[in-house]
Formats: C-alpha cells, sequence, structure tokens
C-alpha cells in the first residue's frame, strides 16, 4: 500500500473541505461540472468512478467465475441482507427519528420528505463503489463481480415494487436511463477495458505489478471524486447545516447496522475474508445515482426527499472508509 492509500482518510477529510470552499468560492466552475450530466448521472464524477473501477476489473479472471458458484453463502447473505433486511430497516429509522425524536425540530412535511428520500436510499444497494471499497479490502474480484450483477439483476425487477410499498405510492417512476447507464459505465466499460489488459499484460506477475502500480491514481480518483460531491452540495451544507445533521444520523446509524449484520453473518457462516469484506459492503453502500433521479423525478429537485438522498452521498464515503478500516484490522478473524 502506497503511503497516499495509507492516509486515505486524511486526504478525503481534507477533499471534503476543499469541495465546500470550492463551491462557495468558485459557483461557475461547480455549475460547469454540475450541467455535464446525461440521465441524471453527472458524467465528471461518472469518469473518475471508473478510474476507480478499473485497477479491480484488471483482477477479474472471467475464466475463474464459475467457481462461484462453489461458494454461494457469501452471495446469499449478500441478497438476504440487501432486499430482506435494508430497505426495511431503513423505512423504520426514518421513521423512528422524524416522527418522533427528531419531531419537535421539523415540520411534519418535511419529515415525510426525509422519510422518503431515505426510504429511497435504503431500496438501492451499491453497484459502483462496493467494487472500489472491495478493492480496499483486497476482495475477491471475481466474486465482486458476480455479486453486483446479480445484485442489479435483482435491483431491475425489485426496487420499484419495494418503494412503491414502503412509500404508499403506486406511481413509482423507475430512470432506466440512469440505471442502465450506470451499469454500463461502472460495469460493462471497466469490465471489458479490464479483460484487454489482461489479455495485453499476458501473465499473473506482470498483471499484479500494473494492478500495483495503477491502484494509487485510483484513491486519488477517490480523492478528486469526494471534492467534487462537496462543492457540487456546498451551498445546501452551508445554508441547511442542521438539516444535513439530522438526516445523517438515521444514515449512518442504518450503516454501520447492515454492515455488522451482513459481517457478522459472513463470519459465522465461515466465510473467506476476500468475499465477506464485499459482501458486507454492498448492502452499506447505496447506488446514489438511482435513489437522486428518483428522488427528483417523484418529489423535485428542490424537495426534502433529494436533499436526503443527497445528504447519503456526503455520509457514504467516510463512513464507508471507516468500515474499510476495520474490516482490514480483522482479517484474521476470517478463514484464508
Amino acid at each position: 500500500m502506497s503511503s497516499f492509500e495509507r492516509y486515505l482518510s486524511v486526504w478525503v477529510a481534507l477533499a471534503m473541505v476543499a469541495g465546500l470552499i470550492l463551491g462557495n468560492i468558485a459557483p461557475g466552475i461547480v455549475g460547469f461540472v454540475a450541467g455535464a450530466e446525461f440521465a441524471s448521472v453527472n458524467l465528471v464524477v461518472a469518469v473518475l468512478i471508473w478510474a476507480m473501477v478499473y485497477p479491480m476489473m484488471v483482477g477479474v479472471d472471467l475464466s475463474s467465475i464459475k467457481d462461484v458458484a462453489k461458494a454461494p453463502r457469501g452471495l446469499i447473505i449478500t441478497l438476504v441482507v440487501n432486499w430482506l433486511i435494508k430497505p426495511f430497516t431503513m423505512a423504520f429509522l426514518a421513521v423512528l427519528f422524524f416522527e418522533t425524536i427528531f419531531a419537535p425540530w421539523i415540520a411534519p412535511e418535511d419529515a415525510q420528505q426525509y422519510i422518503a428520500g431515505l426510504i429511497l436510499l435504503g431500496a438501492a444497494p451499491c453497484t459502483a463503489m462496493v467494487f472500489v471499497w472491495s478493492n480496499l479490502t483486497r476482495g475477491d474480484p471475481n466474486y465482486t463481480l458476480v455479486q453486483v450483477t446479480v445484485n442489479d439483476l435483482i435491483m431491475v425487477i425489485a426496487f420499484a415494487p419495494i418503494v412503491a410499498f414502503l412509500l404508499g405510492v403506486t406511481d413509482i417512476t423507475v430512470p432506466w436511463e440512469t440505471l442502465l447507464l450506470s451499469v454500463v459505465l461502472y460495469i460493462v466499460l471497466p469490465l471489458i477495458a479490464g479483460m484487454i489488459t489482461r489479455a495485453r499484460l499476458g501473465d499473473v506477475a506482470a498483471i499484479d505489478a500494473f494492478k500495483a502500480r495503477v491502484s494509487p491514481f485510483s484513491a486519488m480518483a477517490l480523492t478528486v471524486t469526494v471534492v467534487i460531491l462537496f462543492a457540487l452540495q456546498a451551498e445546501t451544507i452551508v445554508s441547511r447545516p442542521s438539516a444535513i445533521l439530522l438526516i445523517a444520523v438515521p444514515i449512518i446509524i442504518q450503516s454501520y447496522s447492515i454492515f455488522a449484520v451482513a459481517y457478522a453473518a459472513a463470519w459465522a457462516a465461515k466465510v473467506p475474508h476476500r468475499i465477506a469484506a464485499p459482501c458486507a459492503m454492498i448492502g452499506t453502500s447505496n447506488f446514489f445515482e438511482l435513489a437522486v433521479a428518483v428522488a427528483i423525478s417523484l418529489f423535485g429537485l428542490g424537495s426534502g426527499a433529494a436533499l436526503a438522498t443527497v445528504v447519503g452521498v456526503l455520509v457514504e464515503v467516510p463512513v464507508m472508509l471507516s468500515l474499510v478500516a476495520f474490516a482490514n484490522r480483522t482479517r484474521a478473524r476470517f478463514p484464508a
């Protein structure tokens, strides 16, 4: 691990501050970046996420994917946590905090908006960033690819019905362009690039050496992404800090709780760490592009629901980095 990667949490913290400063002193630049968007996917952020995902895709050996069927426990835990636990616990926490605990400080109409946004986050498990977290925990790239792919296939079918049930509405319009574009940008294209790179490099030693060289650039892309995300939301963070903090509370509790459930289940099932870590990361992280797009289409750009999904983006990186550190410290407690 390079010195840059070793102190990644420090760089991310500095990137948050830099993003807030940039968003307030150079709104023109931020507006230009924000305008580079297609189907609710910011193309600048997409390129950076692609740079983060690509190094792990180089490690994917398609001929070994068939072996995933020999170790189904990690995949089963991922799917149970993502689709039978996470959406419903997020809804429970949202209602608990915004209709009871935070009720004295939040108007009822705002509370309902925040609850809706959190439900959208809870029903959208991660697609792209999990490759980054898996890479930082030395996860199995082949198994992670299968986990994410199966998860995305289920999301196509299950996202709208779950959201409709939890929100109590039936006219959920899933932005298929966002969903499909994200899958292509964050999975298909990096995977193709990784396959081409593997073919050109040839042997395992050359592949490992290449991954070691490009890995620091992946971490750098992560910090630049954080700068952009915080710059894009700088005005909101500064103008509504109390709302941001209140929305962050149930998201943080949900994130650590979901990770604990999945990670403990993987440990109890004696799942190897290279599978257990990504297994827990997928449910903990969120497919924020989808959640934000649906929130905007259902409730509007300036809605509390859209704000709640954006807070999910801001909270995710520092929370996930802390869980990456924890997963790396507890590696020895899992089978090799």
